[in-house]
């Protein structure tokens, strides 16, 4: 891995068939809720192995099984660029104020279990689309989520 973070990342919106989203609460940062994020770990990283690892480490929901099959995980073409928080400008390499985040959109099954990451979130919940945005802490993770419904086809299901 490198020393610094790879300023080019995942945001993947888990969801159900009937656009429930889960979102997890940053251990670091209480209050802060967000969809499943991640960073490369190699620059040439495919974004679907960040967006398959990143799900798992965080929720342990794994993608590629019989509960949920590879084509589950759908890459939606969008990407934000988006200047780094200022306090998490120190994992990056000096000069570095700039992310470009991917987004992916994940259908799982309502009752999948979750099993989170301690050192980086504290809790999950499961909620309507529309609350789930306004309850992200970051616009980008919320206007994706505002977009599930474009994305999400009788297919998902």
């Amino acid at each position: 891995m490198p020393a610094y973070k790879i300023p080019e990342s995942v945001l993947v919106v888990i969801h159900s068939a009937d656009l429930q989203v889960l979102l997890i609460e940053r251990a670091d940062k209480p209050g802060f809720w967000q969809s499943v994020t991640g960073s490369k770990d190699l620059l040439d990283e495919p974004l679907q192995v960040t967006a398959i690892r990143e799900v798992f480490e965080e929720t342990g929901i794994s993608i590629g099984g019989d509960q949920v099959p590879l084509t589950s995980l759908r890459n939606w073409q969008l990407s934000n660029v988006y200047t780094i928080y200022p306090t998490w400008r120190h994992r990056y390499a000096p000069g570095v104020t700039q992310n470009t985040e991917h987004v992916f959109g994940l259908c799982v099954p309502r009752d999948i279990t979750i099993t989170l990451a301690p050192r980086e979130h504290l809790q999950h919940c499961w909620m309507p689309w529309r609350e789930a945005a306004d309850q992200c802490f970051s616009p980008s993770n919320a206007e994706a989520i505002l977009q599930l419904p474009r994305y999400t086809t009788d297919s998902d299901s």
